[in-house]
């Protein structure tokens, strides 16, 4: 199986130092979302994986939660595209949880879901945290320079193996080529 794990927010949507709070507020960065309708038609299984610790800090609600979602997936479907789950971490940054990345339960549970291996299976994010947890499971860690990417990949810290994109759209060329 083809599997990618792809971060949300400055992934798929711009980001906000605010927090994407409403579906108004989710704008699709260019090109995302057709990266992921073509990942789709070369047989890639699409799954989402992000932090949304606005939940936790009380920003919004589950319900604001899944109509942002739900507006991402019906502007995905309007370009051919689809997401075969969506993964998320709904607590704050101080919790003990191990779903936060860069804390791999989040991988964790899809490679359950999904009965694979995540070893070199690519992680495509724009934060350190998304890198480390992709390290932690054998996953193939990929750096976006959407979000906060560019800012990332000057982070010493940023694991040796990162391979670095200019966004989703040149990931999903590379694995479709």
């Amino acid at each position: 199986m083809n599997l990618i794990i792809l971060d949300r927010d400055g992934v798929i949507n711009y980001d906000s130092e605010q927090f994407i709070k409403s579906p108004d507020e989710w704008r699709p960065i260019p090109g995302s979302l057709e990266a992921i309708a073509l990942l789709n038609r070369w047989g890639w299984r699409v799954v989402m994986a992000s932090n949304q610790s606005g939940v936790g800090r009380g920003l919004f609600d589950m319900d604001t939660l899944n109509a942002i979602h739900d507006k991402m997936v019906k502007s995905l479907a309007q370009v051919g595209g689809r997401l075969d789950a969506i993964f998320f971490c709904p607590h704050s940054a101080d919790s003990t949880c191990n779903c936060r990345k860069p804390k791999p339960g989040l991988l964790i549970e899809i490679s359950q879901r999904f009965n694979v291996s995540l070893t070199g299976v690519p992680v495509v994010g724009d934060s350190l945290r998304d890198m480390q947890a992709a390290v932690a499971v054998g996953g193939l860690p990929c750096l976006v320079l959407t979000g906060k990417g560019t800012k990332t990949r000057k982070d010493p810290q940023l694991p040796p193996q990162t391979v670095i994109f200019d966004d989703l759209a040149a990931v999903a060329a590379k694995l479709t080529a």
